[in-house]
């Protein structure tokens, strides 16, 4: 007998690409549970217009700043990023008439940088080797020496998290009575806040919010370790139950097993967070597991990560990727 499927609506109805942001699949992973009473699911952000998690946090961003007479038509946007974020913003200040700055890290995928381009904005570089702590220092010296431009600084904005505990987390809890495990990663600490903050709320003690932090000096694309020396505002350490360290070796490897194993094509940030989800899953006997895959695999199509064979991934050094 074939499963009834709970399909929900095909997307609705939009008056316009903003609009259409959120509201977007929870896949369950049966291959990579490791017991039956044990059921992962992936969160697939990377469904969202610009295929990305960040487009829930741009257009929070925006609006914040409309609501609040912040901004003005035609002014320009300043934002650090290391790619997502400012691809969000790109894709919404060209609709909504406001130009566009970001400053990002000079060793992104070229992949990017042609979004980025793509939608018109213009693009600062910042060091490489300083990573998203660079660009967020560049671009902050650059509001101070500028007082025309209008930085959201999505670090420490309440709207960030506030997108999704308004959006993701109800999301979630809309399809799943309880939840065991909420798991994400560690980059400006949004969706961790946000999301964890709603399962609390509802859940209680039962839901266990999960970070997953990047060994200090790994180079996982999207993600920071705290060690680093930067503390997003935004972040509550209070709200985490664990914090566990991830390498840019386990990344890459988990976002081929996403790939292989259940035809998720996704960026190298969901690699790391599902190898978490996995871990936390191997100590569990029963529970719903959540994380978050962030991105989609297209902006990262030029490090031949989706084409090599597995076994040649997992005996190369993981820096050479980026």
């Amino acid at each position: 007998m074939v499963p009834r499927l709970e399909n929900r609506p095909c997307g609705g109805r939009y008056g316009d690409i903003v609009q259409a942001i959120g509201n977007t699949p929870l896949v369950e992973l049966k291959r990579l549970s490791p017991s039956p009473g044990v059921r992962i699911w992936a969160k697939l952000e990377s469904h969202n217009p610009t295929g990305s998690v960040k487009d829930r946090v741009a257009r929070a961003l925006i609006e914040d700043a409309e609501e609040r007479g912040a901004i003005r038509p035609g002014q320009t946007i300043l934002e650090p990023t290391s790619g997502n974020t400012g691809i969000s913003l790109a894709m919404i200040c060209s609709r909504k008439g406001y130009r566009l700055k970001v400053v990002m890290p000079d060793n992104v995928t070229p992949e990017r940088t042609q979004l980025l381009t793509m939608y018109g904005a213009e693009i600062v570089y910042s060091p490489g080797d300083q990573g998203s702590n660079g660009a967020v220092a560049m671009a902050l010296e650059m509001a101070e020496a500028d007082a025309s431009y209008y930085m959201p600084y999505q670090y420490g904005n309440q709207a960030n998290p506030d997108a999704h505990y308004h959006g993701t987390g109800p999301e979630i809890l809309a399809e799943l009575d309880d939840v065991s495990a909420f798991v994400a990663g560690l980059g400006t600490g949004g969706t961790l806040m946000g999301v964890g903050r709603r399962l609390r709320e509802e859940l209680g003690d039962r839901v266990k919010i999960v970070a997953a932090e990047p060994m200090q000096g790994e180079p996982v694309q999207g993600l920071r370790s705290l060690d680093d020396g930067f503390i997003p505002p935004i972040i509550d350490l209070s709200l985490l139950d664990r914090k566990i360290f991830v390498t840019n070796h386990d990344a890459i490897v988990w976002t081929r097993r996403l790939l292989d194993e259940e035809g998720i094509f996704a960026g190298v940030s969901s690699g790391a967070i599902a190898s978490i989800a996995v871990r936390i899953a191997r100590e569990m006997d029963e529970g719903n597991i959540v994380f978050i895959v962030c991105d989609d695999g297209w902006k990262y199509l030029s490090s031949g990560l989706y084409t090599r064979p597995v076994d040649e991934i997992e005996k190369l050094d993981s820096t050479v990727w980026w």
